[in-house]
């Protein structure tokens, strides 16, 4: 299978415009399917050997039984989204094409590939994912292929659990009140560093945040064990028993 045109259905998202602009860089037709214009999903369907489901995470679902239905067989559906068990599932219940999930472990201001890790799942067909897998390691990303169930696991901890604590933190800073002047005017790096996640999690875009968090299927047991987590940390400070805190935390992770 040739594939030397590549659709992106939400190309002018940040994810998808990086995409579109990776795979032009290197030779290959790209075409754009917007909710507001862009070439229409039939059209895109017929084009395209590759069409990559780009859209925010609240749409991923209807746009891919949209665009499935309209597939080749011998066509690779993917998409891009944080979560894989749903869309996987409605990728392959949606069409009779190849279908592989992708979660590229990056944000849109990543230059290139190069010592990015992105994650493939397999669900139909070999050729497309072979593709997928060659394109990203040539380019030099590390690519690891998993279960779309495993990779949620995964991710409800290296995602889910580090916009949790950032959300907790955040919202704790609200309740103290401090000036945030005097807090940047006597920061440590450690403190700047959380900042940073700060102002993503807490900035323009905080839906996605809150779909990582809430979405998972893996979603209230981190929550239960970061909720019990901070009240042994609070039982500690209570008692002021430092000694024990230092136990506790000799465990390591």
């Amino acid at each position: 299978m040739r594939k030397n045109a590549i659709g992106i259905v939400g190309g002018g998202g940040g994810m998808g415009r990086w995409f579109a602009c990776f795979l032009a860089g290197r030779g290959y037709t790209v075409r754009i399917s917007e909710r507001d214009g862009g070439m229409p999903l039939p059209e895109l369907a017929a084009a395209c050997p590759v069409v990559v489901v780009a859209v925010p995470m609240a749409v991923t679902v209807e746009v891919i039984r949209k665009v499935g239905p309209l597939m080749k067989q011998e066509s690779l559906l993917m998409d891009l989204t944080s979560l894989k068990e749903e869309p996987v599932r409605e990728m392959l219940n949606a069409t009779t094409a190849e279908v592989a999930g992708c979660h590229p472990l990056f944000g849109p201001d990543a230059p290139d590939l190069k010592g990015q890790n992105v994650v493939i799942c397999p669900g139909r067909g070999e050729s497309g994912k072979v593709w997928l897998r060659e394109i990203m390691e040539r380019n030099g990303a590390r690519v690891v292929e998993t279960t779309p169930e495993r990779h949620d696991r995964i991710m409800s901890v290296v995602q889910g659990l580090t916009h949790l604590n950032t959300m907790a933190m955040g919202l704790a800073m609200e309740t103290l009140g401090e000036d945030p002047a005097e807090l940047e005017r006597m920061s440590t790096p450690a403190f700047r560093a959380k900042q940073d996640l700060l102002e993503k999690v807490f900035g323009p875009s905080p839906r996605l945040y809150a779909e990582l968090v809430t979405k998972n299927p893996s979603a209230r047991e981190v929550i239960a064990a970061y909720g019990k987590a901070v009240a042994q940390l609070k039982r500690f400070v209570e008692e002021e028993d430092a000694e024990g805190l230092e136990k506790w935390l000799r465990r390591g992770v």
